[in-house]
């Protein structure tokens, strides 16, 4: 057992504390959930804990601190709910009064493997299953490093207390997830779910970053033998993961990246994967790397440590959290130089969107503002056809300052770098869901082996009507050719044009919120037009 102690401890505003157990090691800190009944062991050697009432995040409990200059920045609304700094500064002492008197937990880490762009995160809980999440999930200090570690943020996670006066405030419920920019601080009070830390501070480098003229992204990445680098966003269900393990080429990361003057950076040291319906046939490398040091949470299990990976009765949002280096494949510094293509996944279950197409910039930035898929239809009476699902930038929850500050970012790194954009539909083809069939993961290989290995640019290209996509008319490697076309796939061509020109109006309907934007560019003059 380490003895060694974080400096700054009497920075905190906490007193009376009690043992404080600093960047322990996996073995000691399984131990120590083990002992205190924070945990189980599975059969394979991981730790499974249980979040409580809270099986995901809370973002409409997420909050910001309404000052100068910090809210000159932020894009107040939905997301970004501004708090004053009175209440802020009642509940940082509820915070600090809970965690006080207590043995803690201290994580000192980093956000982002490029040292010119990362920050030094400390995160102090009470409960060590949090301290395992944390050390999982982002970048572990060599012991030199935590020499002279002095935090640039400090997170305060008091999950066993509530804001017994939310009402009183103005608040939503008794929980609360509230960042200081101006102080470096956030709180966390009534909510025992790890992912909020992550998301927390993926939150805070989209503050930092683009200040700085550098990206924030919520994609995956992975780079080839000969160093080329691809990015891969998409929203939930869009195989951004799947896509982005790949034998061939080494994974940077599979959620949260940068990008700087140095090239592509992993915000994080680990992985956080959904384990519903878990299969070891079909995502090997997940169910791989649950073993010892990686932490399951909320899944079903036997008294034995059997896990029942298709059981949902607790939630269908079953994660693992887990150290990178539980993937054979990755890429050992978790950095790599300037992307040569980046991927837009949508999984568009109106099945009229091509499997691949070229974007140029202009397009490139619309349809990153518009972060488009489309879910399939519900089990609720009534509803029989997709949802249309738009996040600006594939991750809106997280994006503090105005999307188009993203966008401009994204177009003037595509300039400098001479970046190739594609849109890529894992969804239907031959009609909608429930008459078409999902695109098979062969075809979209090969779209994104083309893209990969060049071929693509190769190709003669066609235009599909409204959207003023460039769709290649060849593709080695598809088994039909005419799939590339989604016009060709569908029996009834009328209900193609009908279905193609109402996704056209979901699209243009949904780019209404940037009317006002104020930027020197119309981003709408880059979609569909009717």
């Amino acid at each position: 057992m380490s003895n060694k102690q974080p400096k700054g401890l009497d920075k905190l505003g906490l007193d009376n504390i009690g043992r404080v157990f600093y960047n322990t090691d996996y073995t000691e800190l399984q131990a120590h959930e083990v002992n205190l009944g924070e945990v189980k062991l599975s059969t394979s050697g991981a730790a499974i804990c249980d979040t409580g009432i809270f099986t995901g995040r809370s973002p409409r409990d997420k909050y910001f601190v309404d000052q100068e200059p910090s809210n000159k920045n932020i894009a107040w609304g939905d997301v970004n709910q501004p708090i004053k700094k009175e209440i802020y500064e009642e509940l940082l002492e509820v915070t600090r009064k809970q965690l006080s008197g207590k043995n803690l937990y201290v994580v000192d880490a980093f956000a982002g493997s490029s040292a010119a762009s990362r920050r030094k995160i400390r995160f102090i809980s009470e409960i060590a299953w949090q301290a395992h999440f944390v050390k999982n999930m982002f970048i572990r200090p060599t012991e030199e490093e935590l020499e002279d570690f002095e935090p640039d943020f400090v997170m305060y996670n008091a999950c066993k207390t509530v804001n017994e006066k939310h009402e009183e405030h103005g608040l939503r419920s008794n929980v609360y997830a509230i960042f200081n920019v101006e102080d470096n601080i956030a709180i966390i009070g009534g909510t025992w779910y790890g992912g909020e830390m992550k998301k927390g501070i993926f939150s805070m480098m989209n503050y930092w970053l683009p200040l700085e003229g550098k990206m924030a992204m919520h994609c995956s990445a992975n780079v080839g033998k000969d160093n080329d680098v691809c990015l891969f966003f998409g929203l939930s269900g869009t195989g951004k993961t799947t896509l982005s393990t790949d034998p061939h080429r080494a994974l940077i990361g599979d959620d949260e990246h940068g990008w700087d003057d140095h090239g592509v950076f992993n915000f994080e040291g680990g992985c956080y994967a959904k384990v519903i319906d878990l299969d070891p046939e079909s995502e090997p490398e997940i169910y791989g790397a649950i073993k010892k040091d990686a932490l399951l949470e909320n899944v079903v299990h036997d008294e034995y440590g059997y896990v029942d990976y298709s059981d949902n009765s607790k939630t269908e949002n079953t994660r693992v959290s887990y150290p990178i280096e539980h993937i054979e494949n990755h890429k050992e510094n978790l950095m790599a130089g300037h992307p040569n293509n980046i991927i837009f996944l949508t999984a568009d279950a109106f099945g009229v969107l091509p499997p691949v197409s070229k974007l140029n910039k202009e397009q490139a930035m619309y349809y990153f503002l518009s972060g488009y898929t489309a879910k399939v239809a519900g089990t609720e009476l009534g509803i029989t056809e997709p949802v249309a699902a738009f996040s600006a930038c594939f991750g809106e929850a997280f994006l503090p300052l105005h999307p188009t500050e993203y966008a401009k970012l994204l177009g003037t790194k595509i300039d400098e770098h001479d970046v190739h954009v594609y849109l890529v539909n894992t969804g239907w083809t031959g009609g909608s869901y429930g008459v078409g069939k999902r695109m098979s993961i062969k075809d979209t290989r090969a779209c994104i082996d083309g893209i990969l290995n060049g071929s693509i640019k190769d190709a003669e290209f066609e235009k599909l009507d409204i959207f003023d996509l460039a769709i290649p008319k060849t593709l080695e490697g598809v088994a039909d050719n005419t799939v590339l076309n989604p016009r060709n796939t569908w029996e009834d061509k009328e209900a193609y044009d009908k279905t193609l020109r109402k996704l056209a109006e979901m699209f243009q309907e949904n780019f209404h919120r940037y009317d006002s934007s104020g930027s020197e560019f119309d981003y709408a003059e880059a979609g569909p037009k009717l």
